[in-house]
């Protein structure tokens, strides 16, 4: 069997009570989270530098394609595939826009099994990152 290797650059949000408090009496109970998902022309975990063109292009596409059609969900594990396992749903991005290099996005924490725990986690205190792929 051959052994995969996934890259994968994790940033962690910062959350804090107040937000959660203020998205969930904002968004009817609804979660949503901001955050930065990637950054152009800087070093990420993995060595490599994603040049600010190609990420634009790139969150174009994903904002004209899934972000749109309200598919942009991720899991709260790192997948060995790039299939979203539904089962696995915790998250959809509702909106990306830039501030300077980075990409940043706000998701909703979905009411799913693995949402659940991703809310639980935040409202512990506890970092959650978003990671890509």
């Amino acid at each position: 069997m051959e052994n995969k290797k996934l890259i994968v650059d994790y940033i962690t949000f910062d959350i804090t009570p107040e937000m959660i408090n203020e998205s969930m009496e904002k968004n009817n109970g609804r979660l949503m989270v901001k955050g930065v998902l990637q950054r152009a022309d800087a070093k990420n975990q993995n060595g490599r530098v994603y040049p600010r063109n190609i990420l634009m292009r790139e969150a174009k596409k994903y904002a004209e394609g899934p972000i749109k059609s309200n598919t942009a969900m991720g899991e709260l594990d790192h997948p060995e595939s790039t299939i979203v396992n539904l089962n696995n749903v915790s998250h959809n991005i509702k909106r990306i826009w830039w501030e300077g290099n980075d990409l940043m996005g706000e998701l909703e924490l979905l009411n799913t099994p693995s949402g659940k725990i991703a809310k639980e986690i935040v409202s512990a205190g506890i970092p959650l990152g978003i990671s890509s792929r």
